[in-house]
């Protein structure tokens, strides 16, 4: 290990990280409260290693700096932060700890959950005091190695030059895990099963065209590690929330020859696969966990944050002995209060932006990246750069408006042109088919079928708040049933209670409030067993979920596999199950063949009927003279709801007419009956014309030939009496009069 001197920083104020230049590279790092940063060069193999060490130029205003001749893509480093052990002050700086660079473009290498890679000493079982003394042992190889990677000149097609650009009013999205979409695929040739070349591939792409998707929103794949507690039980993180490296793809799902080539090739892999989605017409959008990192509460590792700038980079209480601010359940808070945190996750976006040419971001726990002094502010510097900022123009922003800390819940709250998980939806949509007439069985009240009606028609009274009013439409409300955390469609209408227990915590993890409904029994139900009579209703409330989804003002949400029937017995809380639990089946039997074609077939109603894909929110007036309003609403006899009906809390059924705006001439009518029991429906709508039956939920499939039992016939008169059988819904579409 031998000291090697740089030469002087460029006269160009340094960019953050290590940028390749003609000569070498550029390097700089933030790390205010050090007294001297190393960069660290390693060459070699896991017994011949050598290291040598750059000492760089600075503080200059806290960042650390060097032009560094003869560096090529491809070199593995880190860093070494000197400075005061104080951890009662919030200060851990270890010289004997190698650091990951937080602007690192590629990893090699993982996390290893040994002594070496804490800061303060620690036991084997990994066990000591966070404010003890600092571990003299040091921790290179056995964490990862930052490596050298050029951007300047990327290989391959673009993937930022051929975006679809979906409008929001057209978009549906489809929440997918890189790994757990295609590892089961026998489509696949196997080694590209679980990648991100295997997102691309024909088989993936002719199912997400085939079932009306527009846009694959990706779990984590910036680079992220375990959490020890789970490596202690043997189970890894699978969803990918403990974030390492914000520019890093996890080069896990790369496929095997893009590792062996290094992190260049596992970039080049992910630009090629958003490519060849853009080539398709599909969208990608990544979910991105900025709120917090893989570092953990203050007895956690010592990767990189902690080592260069723990009081900067890191929310504290403000007490002393020095503690983590938590509002996100992790045990660490980044602290966007901080100048150095915003640039940080600015730069990360544009980078993913610019660069990889992905289209969109859902951010995790977004209410902690809009926390000031105060609390959460819409006006946050971070909310108010994602609005303007020129590289993230017109991408898709999606914010999961809630965190853990105080005054959490924010949905609704976030500024355009932000869209928002809708909790609302999903929690209303639950109760109506599943919740409710589960306490009906037992003689207990239920919801009132106004806040279904609310969520069908977009959610204004959640995304109508701006200024001016109405700005952000119903799109800005991403309805979802199901997401990665919780139970799939199968399993909410399978189990009353979740069934967690391979997670290695008691069944004490996930949440409780699920709202499902097994019908009657717990878990699966065969054909020919105990039980088999409530086969069919459990999958007409599938399809009862799924339709509601779909036809509802917004922009839905399906949860990969969900088309599929795929289950996870029960498991809500999946985080830790990186095997068939997780993963999507493509094995399917003769139900889920039908399910998968219900799915198409709504999609494509959405898709080709206006009325299903408002862009506005309703005024409930009619917008031209003479013509019909652009929502109405009706009980079961065909009359218009006044507010009394509205508030009786035995009214389960509804009738929802829509009518798109010029020039589009068409409506749509949802009928909505939620009792235990069977209802005459009178048709509504004084307007005129002749409604067609498009689709009915007790259809096993579209073309169900009981359609004509049914229905009496596909079409009816306004004014005609129908019966809808419990638990169903319909879907309407007007043939006008000529």
């Amino acid at each position: 290990m031998t000291g090697v001197s740089a030469t002087a920083p460029s006269r160009r104020p340094p960019r953050l990280g290590v940028h390749v230049t003609d000569e070498g590279v550029d390097v700089a790092v933030l790390a205010s409260h050090a007294t001297a940063v190393e960069l660290c060069l390693f060459d070699g193999v896991e017994g011949t290693l050598t290291e040598r060490r750059i000492t760089l130029s600075g503080p200059v205003q806290g960042v650390f700096s060097a032009s560094v001749p003869g560096i090529r893509p491809g070199q593995r480093y880190g860093f070494r932060a000197h400075g005061p052990w104080n951890p009662a002050a919030g200060l851990r700086y270890n010289p004997r700890k190698l650091l990951v660079d937080p602007y690192a473009r590629g990893l090699v290498g993982d996390v290893e959950h040994v002594p070496q890679t804490y800061g303060h000493v620690v036991d084997d079982d990994l066990h000591g005091d966070p404010y003890g003394p600092a571990d003299h042992r040091d921790s290179a190889g056995h964490v990862p190695f930052s490596v050298v990677v050029d951007t300047r000149d990327l290989p391959g097609p673009d993937p930022a030059a051929n975006r679809p650009w979906t409008p929001w009013s057209r978009t549906v999205v489809y929440e997918a895990h890189v790994k757990g979409l295609t590892a089961l695929h026998d489509a696949l040739p196997p080694e590209l099963r679980g990648t991100y070349a295997g997102l691309a591939h024909p088989a993936v792409v002719d199912h997400l065209l085939g079932l009306g998707v527009t846009a694959v929103e990706l779990l984590p794949v910036h680079a992220f590690s375990s959490e020890p507690h789970l490596v202690e039980k043997g189970l890894t993180n699978y969803w990918g929330y403990s974030t390492l490296g914000y520019f890093a793809p996890h080069a896990a799902y790369a496929t095997k020859e893009a590792r062996a080539l290094g992190p260049d090739a596992v970039l080049e892999e992910v630009r090629r696969a958003v490519h060849g989605l853009h080539e398709a017409g599909l969208e990608v959008l990544l979910d991105v966990v900025y709120n917090h990192t893989c570092e953990g509460g203050l007895p956690g590792q010592h990767l990189s944050w902690r080592g260069l700038d723990s009081t900067l980079y890191y929310a504290h209480d403000g007490g002393v002995p020095a503690r983590l601010a938590d509002v996100t359940g992790t045990g660490n808070t980044l602290d966007f209060r901080r100048p150095a945190v915003v640039g940080m996750t600015l730069d990360s976006l544009r980078y993913w932006a610019d660069v990889v040419g992905v289209d969109g971001f859902r951010f995790d726990l977004a209410v902690t990246l809009g926390r000031d002094a105060d609390g959460f502010t819409p006006d946050h510097p971070l909310l108010v750069a994602a609005q303007v900022d020129p590289s993230l123009h017109g991408l898709k922003l999606v914010a999961e408006p809630w965190d853990v800390g105080p005054g959490g819940w924010r949905t609704g709250q976030f500024p355009p042109p932000f869209a928002e998980w809708n909790d609302r939806f999903r929690n209303a949509t639950r109760s109506f088919w599943l919740a409710d007439p589960a306490r009906a069985a037992h003689g207990l009240p239920g919801h009132r079928v106004r806040d279904l009606a609310t969520r069908l028609a977009g959610s204004v009274d959640l995304f109508g708040h701006t200024d001016p009013p109405l700005m952000r439409g119903p799109a800005a409300s991403v309805n979802y049933v199901t997401a990665h955390d919780g139970f799939t469609l199968a399993d909410l209408v399978a189990y009353d209670h979740k069934h967690n227990a391979a997670n290695g915590e008691q069944n004490r993890d996930g949440t409780d409030d699920n709202r499902s409904w097994n019908h009657g029994l717990e878990g699966p139900v065969h054909l020919e067993g105990p039980g088999a009579d409530i086969v069919p209703l459990r999958r007409r409330s599938i399809r009862n979920l799924l339709a509601t989804l779909v036809l509802s003002a917004g922009t839905p949400m399906i949860t990969a596999g969900d088309e599929l029937g795929r289950t996870q017995h029960g498991n809500n809380n999946a985080y830790c199950q990186d095997n068939e639990t997780s993963w999507v089946s493509w094995d399917l039997a003769p139900w889920r063949k039908d399910l998968l074609t219900t799915a198409r077939w709504l999609l494509l109603l959405r898709r080709e009927h206006p009325a299903l894909r408002a862009d506005r929110f309703y005024s409930g007036r009619p917008l031209l003279p003479d013509r019909r309003p652009d929502l109405a609403w009706y009980d079961a006899l065909g009359t218009p709801f006044d507010h009394a009906r509205w508030h009786d809390p035995s009214v389960r059924t509804l009738q929802m007419v829509r009518t798109a705006p010029p020039p589009d001439d068409d409506t749509v009518m949802l009928v909505v009956n939620g009792a235990l029991d069977s209802v005459t429906v009178v048709l509504a709508d004084e307007h005129g014309g002749r409604w067609r039956l498009a689709w009915d939920s007790v259809w096993e499939r579209p073309g169900d030939e009981r359609a004509e039992a049914i229905a009496g016939s596909l079409h009816a008169e306004p004014g005609e009496s129908t019966v809808m059988e419990p638990l169903s819904m319909r879907v309407y579409v007007l043939d006008r009069a000529e």
